[in-house]
């Protein structure tokens, strides 16, 4: 996961939390927490491109619909970082400034 952006992870981790979500699903989650617009044209290329690395299953819900699902790459990519952050962050310790 260290080769993608910030943005890229947020958007497998809202997969991970979601069963056939499509575009306007996940650009309504990054928004909630980037508390701001996502472009459509930043969104679909950054899905393209987790399709073309294996991390993400396009389907498609209908004509005009597309789903997003994690696959198991994707879902070992998180638990990598996870465990990568529990080294620095563990559950037990506060971040103190």
């Amino acid at each position: 996961m260290h080769d993608l952006t910030a943005f890229q992870r947020d958007i497998l981790y809202v997969l991970a939390g979601s069963e056939d979500a499509y575009g306007l699903a996940i650009k309504r989650e990054l928004e909630g927490y980037y508390e701001g617009d996502v472009n459509h044209g930043r969104l679909y290329p950054n899905l393209d491109d987790l399709v073309e690395r294996g991390y993400v299953e396009k389907g498609q819900i209908d004509r005009r619909t597309n789903s997003y699902n994690l696959t198991e790459a994707g879902a070992a990519e998180i638990e990598r970082r996870r465990e990568w952050e529990t080294e620095y962050l563990p559950d037990d310790e506060l971040l103190t400034a």
